[in-house]
């Protein structure tokens, strides 16, 4: 493990002690640079270049000395480790001398190798156990550092489904995780005792395409409500301190989804509705479109809507195997009728204002009689359907001829029927409009 990650490691763990306890911030920067920083400065370096992860010792007979445990993973049972010692700050050269610990003694006397007139120095080709330099420059620095290396092998991961049996509404995942090494050994370096440093696993679900899975990281069986609508594969990493492994299968989705989009929402009546089917594996279709009109079709021919108010669309789907899933649309709205009538136009010719027409809603029939103040009339409309949605309105001229009605005041009946069945038949819809040319 590299330098910058050791101290990295080891100066977030002081921080986090530090935080948390009511120490006043200026008192934690000193705290922080005296327990990380000003021992750096003063004692030379060990690092294990390879190695994943990095502990700390916690001896019993000296609470206070926090050695590194260098772990790495071993994949095939011959990967070996390598330290390296170095003296911050320049200066030198020194000796370097390397001690193996030995379990027969419960001491550093096995010797490895000497390195002198060196700045650093490297040992490799290493096995589990604890090493130990002594650093020496003719008695002007004279410090050692301990580290202990130990190997890690991959965990076991296991993922499958939780019952063999699917189910329309959710996936249920099942995962299985355990250490292949339980612990790691080393001594405490004063009284020789054997101590364990517990393997630290952490898991992960994911699925490919991305799909929702709830607390991936910590629930090691999830169960998810919003299952896949494509097929996906599932996924378990598993991470012990320096080792991962990870399990997978493939899931073939059964899951339905009910979905549609309707085109206009809103307009007056007689209203048509496209509906759009995007439904997921539907095979059975009921489509209720909330006027007491139903379609089993998948894809339906545009509903027309004749009454005026408010609607909603409920599409129910069930699949080959017998999953069923329903969509309610947003509200759709029918315009009321309405009826305005202006009281002047102009039938100049200039794209402005040259038609009388009545500004209407949610007309089922409408007619309209139209009379000079001599009592003739001189123009007359009625219709219903499409005749009246293509009405354009009286243009000027005398009973729909070329001749153009002189300039002045008429008067107007109109009667109509809205599709709400209001009826505009009043003297309301009777009274006098202006041609002005």
């Amino acid at each position: 493990m590299d330098f910058i990650k050791l101290v990295e490691y080891y100066t977030n763990s002081v921080i986090e002690s530090v935080n948390n306890r009511k120490i006043a911030l200026p008192v934690r920067y000193w705290i922080v640079f005296v327990t990380v920083f000003l021992p750096l400065l003063l004692h030379g370096q060990l690092t294990a270049p390879g190695a994943l992860s990095v502990r700390y010792t916690s001896y019993p007979s000296s609470p206070g000395v926090k050695d590194p445990v260098f772990v790495y993973c071993s994949l095939t049972g011959t990967e070996q480790g390598t330290l390296t010692a170095t003296r911050p700050g320049g200066g030198g050269p020194f000796t370097f001398k390397w001690f193996r610990w030995n379990e027969l003694t419960n001491s550093f006397s096995i010797a490895d190798k000497t390195d002198s007139g060196v700045t650093s120095s490297t040992i490799s080709n290493l096995t589990g156990g604890g090493y130990k330099v002594e650093i020496e420059n003719s008695g002007i620095y004279d410090t050692s550092l301990v580290g202990w290396i130990v190997f890690d092998k991959p965990p076991y991961a296991g993922a499958q489904l939780k019952n063999p049996m699917k189910h329309c509404n959710y996936v249920a995942l099942d995962g299985d995780t355990s250490a292949t090494v339980k612990t790691f050994r080393y001594y405490d370096v004063v009284t020789g005792i054997q101590l364990n440093l517990r393997n630290k696993l952490t898991f992960i679900w994911s699925s490919d395409p991305s799909s929702t899975i709830p607390y991936p990281s910590i629930e090691i069986d999830p169960i998810t409500f919003t299952p896949p609508l494509e097929d996906v594969t599932y996924s378990l990493k598993v991470n012990s301190l320096a080792c991962s492994s990870e399990a997978s299968f493939f899931y073939e989705s059964i899951h339905v989804n009910a979905d549609f989009t309707i085109d206009p929402a809103e307009g007056e009546a007689p209203l048509e509705v496209n509906l759009t089917n995007t439904s997921i594996r539907g095979y059975i279709y009921q489509w209720d479109f909330g006027d007491s009109t139903f379609s089993d079709l998948e894809d339906p021919d545009p509903h027309i809507y004749y009454k005026p108010g408010e609607y909603t669309v409920l599409l129910t789907i069930e699949s080959e195997r017998h999953c069923i899933d329903s969509l309610r649309s947003a509200i759709i709205k029918v315009d009321p009728s309405s009826l305005n009538i202006p009281n002047v136009f102009t039938p100049d010719g200039d794209g402005y204002n040259d038609y009388f027409m009545v500004e209407s809603k949610s007309m089922r029939f409408m007619s309209m009689e139209i009379f000079s103040q001599s009592g003739m009339k001189v123009y007359g409309f009625s219709g219903e359907g499409e005749i009246l949605r293509d009405w354009t309105g009286w243009d000027g001229n005398v009973n729909n001829s070329s001749r153009k009605a002189s300039p002045g005041v008429y008067f107007y009946i109109i009667r109509a029927l809205g599709w709400d069945d209001i009826r505009y038949d009043s003297k309301e819809y009777r009274g006098f409009l202006y041609l002005f040319r």
